[in-house]
């Protein structure tokens, strides 16, 4: 057996192969907490569902790209030869650009299909279609898109922000209380961008609770923070974070706990923000009692809570999550408003987060040298959409929308190419997203598995895994370079998407423009050179580029071990201003104001969801539904793995349900249940317990969507899907992003005979 160090989005390993067959992927002998996804790699890599040759759907190969009606999903594929793709690909890529423009091409992707830094296929698929003549691209994530947006308005650019956050290692030595909206959810920090060596997070909080930090944990879900570091729990109603930070704020302004001088001296716009605390802007003053009655935390704690923040130093800690609702500024400005009023904004230790344990780097480590990538060139085309508006520009070509001061139209797109993504896992409203699919001419999708996308596609490529080719490894918020050799051959007929995308550049005739003239290896061998260097100046010597990929991680000294998020800025705002218009953090954005959107005004705000448990819909649909991310996979990546299935209830994805929703509804743990709205259905596998607040049931997202009937409109989901259940809805106009967390559902025991799962299998053939 031969051994290998590699590396994923979710930390290093190591690749034991016997006579050139991949038998597991083991954890690496520096990673303190080792996520369990690798155990997904070898089951997933060898299953029914790997991609093996390329696949044209059936009407699309007869009848060319005119021919939609409504069959996508629906019909059986034909496995071709590779020649064919390319012509018709080609074919594709020409008649579409010369006919209707580039604008009319779409390149989605969402860039977790590699660690590597070469073989990123947002960055291939990019440069490939670049050089065609540009494409459409989106902008942002889902994540935490709402912080990608706002914050430039109020404090400065998020990632930026997320480069100098303050380590917990601050917060342990210096900290008294962390107050989290959201949690920190752990299973999250386990994957980060590009990988990384060592998963830290977990360590960092049990040395935060050992040096006597306390945590209270503001989240309807307690699991989602590790249990050693014994949080206070206040489970409140979803999506009433922003106004149980306005009820925080109000204590802290009435009780004359709030830093006059700090707000006086840092910030800008606090009178309006005091206005609306006092209920002179709109009648309604913001006490404990108000943010009590819609958030369900009693009003003392709000107010007690309050005086404990104004008297310790105190971190106030966002998740990604909490912005995934309806109106998800309001909780990120929230977040910063009441850390400005507390006023210890730079201090060690206190200060405010947002996204911590969203990826393994926040908060954590960060990288001590920009790492090469591949060049994604220059894009002929400026129009963009944001990411989470797809189904919007595919069903609405033409109509115009708002984005972030703009006013914006959304193309007229007959070209889709996808390459390292999953929509059906990403977006809103899967029935929605179908009809919106059925509108192109053209889909392609570059593929490792048989994934719900690649089934709703024209044309399917089968692509290479890490394990398959060679490249560097390099997290983005990480202080290692990993080997990642290439450690078994190709399954099946699985290209590179190098060169992939190589072969069809050369019969379009931009195959030097794409390649600049060099193989895979040759891009290799030029990224590493330019590491040397760099690495020399931080005191360390790099092998040749063949010893690396044999051999094992290479780790830097950790480049800002003590940073205290905006520490400069607090000793000299002067001297080291913000970028926003100001140069001070804005409580009030006249820039933001100015766009005259009612669901994003100027300043902090409660702005009352439309779907939630105190709106009329809850009559019909009385559970609150969560779809947070899963522990056993990254987004869906790789869900016929080992350990994903391991967790599923007869097949579905688990969903945690309260004892008392439970007995309302004679549900008994491990029941199967039929959880449904207007938008659709699925069933799912009941979790009993009380981790989950009462009317609140909790589905993590990833399971491949699976429809009983595909020629059937809304059709049941057998695995357990949460976006066959959430609404496509922004958060507002300024930012575009994904509300998925703003969803009301009823479940019920399904007592019908369990139908298969075949999403897992390969499609229909002919």
């Amino acid at each position: 057996m031969k051994k290998y160090t590699t590396s994923s989005h979710w930390g290093a390993g190591i690749a034991e192969v016997k006579d050139g067959k991949l038998l597991r992927v083991s954890a690496h002998p520096l990673d303190p907490d080792p996520s369990k996804i690798n155990d997904n790699m070898d089951s997933s890599l060898y299953g029914p569902a790997r991609i093996k040759r390329p696949a044209v759907r059936k009407g699309y190969l007869e009848n060319g790209p005119q021919y939609q009606n409504n069959k996508r999903g629906q019909e059986p594929f034909v496995e071709v030869s590779w020649e064919k793709a390319f012509e018709l690909i080609s074919e594709a890529v020409d008649s579409t650009r010369k006919t209707h423009g580039n604008k009319a091409i779409f390149g989605g992707s969402y860039g977790w299909g590699s660690a590597g830094r070469f073989h990123h296929a947002q960055s291939q698929l990019k440069r490939f279609l670049s050089c065609a003549g540009g494409f459409v691209r989106s902008e942002g994530n889902y994540s935490y898109n709402t912080a990608l947006v706002l914050l430039p308005h109020i404090v400065g650019d998020f990632d930026e922000l997320t480069s100098t956050a303050t380590r917990w290692s601050s917060i342990a030595r210096d900290g008294e209380l962390v107050v989290m909206f959201g949690g920190i959810p752990v299973k999250s920090a386990q994957v980060s961008p590009g990988g990384c060596t060592r998963h830290r997070l977990k360590d960092d909080l049990l040395a935060c609770r050992k040096a006597g930090v306390r945590f209270v944990d503001i989240n309807p879900c307690r699991s989602d923070s590790p249990e050693e570091i014994e949080a206070e729990w206040l489970a409140p109603v979803p999506g009433s974070d922003s106004a149980l930070m306005l009820g925080l704020a109000h204590t802290l302004l009435t009780e004359n706990l709030h830093d006059q001088a700090f707000l006086d001296t840092y910030t800008v716009g606090f009178e309006q923000v005091k206005t609306y605390l006092l209920g002179e802007q709109d009648g309604i003053e913001k006490t404990a009692e108000w943010a009590s009655a819609l958030s369900e935390i009693p009003a003392e704690r709000i107010r007690t809570l309050a005086r404990e923040m104004a008297h310790s130093r105190t971190f106030i800690c966002t998740a990604a999550g909490v912005q995934r609702t309806e109106h998800g500024e309001q909780t990120l400005w929230g977040t910063i408003t009441l850390a400005s009023m507390l006023g210890q904004i730079g201090l060690p230790g206190g200060g405010y987060a947002i996204a911590y344990g969203s990826d393994g780097g926040i908060g954590l480590m960060n990288r001590p040298i920009r790492w090469p990538a591949f060049p994604k060139g220059n894009n002929p085309v400026d129009t963009f959409i944001p990411v989470a508006c797809i189904a919007d520009m595919l069903l609405n070509p033409g109509a115009d929308y708002q984005y972030n001061g703009m006013d914006l139209t959304y193309p007229d797109i007959r070209m889709v190419w996808w390459a390292g993504g999953n929509p059906f896992h990403h977006h809103q409203d899967i029935n929605r997203l179908i009809k919106a699919f059925q509108q192109p001419e053209t889909i392609i999708v570059n593929e490792i598995n048989w994934t719900s996308t690649a089934r709703f596609a024209d044309i399917v490529l089968p692509v290479t895994t890490t394990l398959e080719r060679e490249d560097i490894g390099a997290g983005s918020r990480d202080n290692s370079l990993i080997p990642m050799p290439r450690v078994i051959d190709p399954v099946g007929e699985a290209r590179d998407e190098f060169d992939i995308f190589t072969e069809i550049a050369k019969r379009l005739g931009i195959g030097e423009q794409f390649t600049g003239n060099k193989n895979a290896r040759g891009w290799l061998e030029d990224m590493w050179q330019a590491l040397k260097p760099e690495s020399l100046a931080l005191g360390v010597e790099l092998p040749d580029l063949d010893s690396f990929l044999q051999g094992d991680v290479i780790e830097f000294a950790d480049p800002n071990p003590d940073t205290i998020l905006l520490e400069d800025f607090r000793k000299d705002p002067a001297a080291n201003p913000l970028t926003t218009p100001s140069g001070k953090i804005e409580l009030y954005s006249e820039r933001i104001a100015s766009f005259g959107y009612s669901d994003c005004p100027g300043q902090f705000s409660w702005l009352p969801p439309t779907e939630s448990l105190t709106s009329e819909r809850a009559r019909s649909f009385p559970l609150h539904m969560i779809s947070g991310q899963p522990k056993t996979k990254l987004h869906s990546q790789l869900d016929p793995g080992s350990y994903s299935r391991s967790v599923k209830i007869e097949g579905r994805e688990p969903i945690m349900i309260h004892p008392a929703d439970a007995l309302a509804r004679g549900i008994t743990d491990g029941d199967i249940l039929k959880v449904y709205n207007d938008r659709g259905a699925c069933l799912a596998g009941a979790v009993v317990t009380d981790d989950i607040r009462e009317k609140t049931v909790y589905l993590c997202t990833g399971a491949w969507y699976d429809p009983l009937d595909p020629k059937a409109e809304n059709s049941l989901d057998k695995h357990g899907n949460p976006n066959v259940l959430t609404q496509d809805k922004r958060t507002s106009r300024l930012s575009q992003s994904t509300a998925a967390h703003s969803a009301l559902v009823e479940v019920e025991k399904y007592e019908e005979a369990l139908p298969a799962i075949t999403v897992f299998d390969s499609p229909e053939f002919i």
